[in-house]
């Protein structure tokens, strides 16, 4: 599996290498004119409802009813200036699904914040110097359904928190950029004293005494320092069709350097018209602190459990309404 990631590691460093050897006027680097870039504020808000209903009667084939909802609100302000700028945006979605016959699970729940500010030292440079801070965790308690009765994630169990400095390759790209920050703190957060002692998403578990006694409580706080690279890809590929992309890869100097952390966003918008929106939605992960747990039933009722990371996928895929708060507010304060 390490010889894996690290060949996953040579490749992307080898594309990042011809990408930026590019030509301006390619398709990833198609450079901005002084024309292009608008200095001062630019902010965008919009919040979005997306609903997938399935109901049957009589129908020979079978099925289950049921109704699921997602929930969005985005925010994003950016200032630029000539030689420095700062951008900001927030991300919150919760999702819910309902089945005859079932109760109201959760299918999604993402609260996450990237601020991020670049210096410019020499105005014919792509290259900037660059600081980012990235949080997320999320709303509500999180159960490996059916099971509801012990929760397997919380708010702010986790929280994940990244603060880097690096470098910055894009400051003239329009449609892409790359990050590399060979110092970059992450802190894992879980904040509950079960989730705690039991030692998941990477802390250090509980000390129990041989009658289960706790003799140490678990640690709420876990604090790596490693090497990040970013590459953030943003197009529209046809006409009211756009991609956005997010590729995070992280690995930890002191525990198990090479072991590569992945997280990938792929985003899929299609506008159908100014208010309605379909999109296409996947995230890939990889992290070596998250452990699963399997448990094995022999004909003695034994229980084994067996740990270890796994990669985890989640897609979604919705058509729902869309509205910019921005227009909204315009119109209102002109009325």
């Amino acid at each position: 599996m390490h010889c894996y990631f690290r060949y996953l590691l040579t490749v992307c460093t080898i594309f990042v290498s011809t990408l930026v050897s590019a030509q301006p006027d390619s398709l990833f680097f198609k450079k901005k004119t002084n024309a292009d870039i608008q200095l001062g504020w630019r902010t965008k808000k919009e919040a979005g409802l997306y609903l997938n209903q399935v109901s049957f009667t009589n129908w020979n084939a079978g099925g289950t009813n049921s109704i699921s909802g997602i929930i969005s609100g985005k925010a994003s302000a950016k200032y630029k200036q000539e030689k420095y700028f700062w951008n900001s945006s927030i991300n919150m979605r919760y999702g819910l699904n309902k089945q005859e016959g079932e109760s109201v699970f959760k299918t999604e729940d993402v609260i996450e914040v990237i601020s991020n500010f670049g210096l410019e030292k020499d105005p014919q440079s792509n290259w900037f110097y660059s600081a980012r801070f990235s949080f997320n965790t999320q709303f509500s308690n999180g159960f490996n359904y059916p099971n509801r009765d012990e929760p397997i994630s919380r708010f702010m169990a986790p929280g994940y928190m990244f603060l880097g400095l690096g470098m910055e390759y894009g400051r003239h790209i329009e449609r892409m950029s790359f990050y590399a920050s060979p110092f970059t703190l992450k802190t894992t957060f879980v904040l509950d004293d079960d989730l705690a002692n039991r030692g998941a998403f990477g802390v250090d578990p509980a000390i129990y005494d041989m009658e289960g006694n706790i003799l140490q409580n678990g640690q709420k706080i876990r604090r790596e320092l490693g090497i990040l690279l970013t590459n953030q890809f943003e197009e529209e590929l046809f006409e009211n069709i756009k991609v956005n992309s997010l590729l995070r890869l992280y690995t930890d100097y002191l525990n198990s350097f090479g072991n590569i952390d992945i997280d990938w966003e792929l985003n899929i918008d299609m506008k159908v018209n100014q208010y309605v929106k379909a999109t296409f939605g996947s995230h890939l992960r990889y992290d070596n602190d998250i452990k699963n747990k399997v448990e094995i039933n022999d004909m003695t009722n034994e229980e084994i459990l067996i740990e270890g990371p796994r990669l985890q996928w989640k897609q979604i895929l919705g058509v729902g309404v869309v509205v910019d708060l921005d227009n909204i507010i315009g119109v209102v304060s002109k009325s």
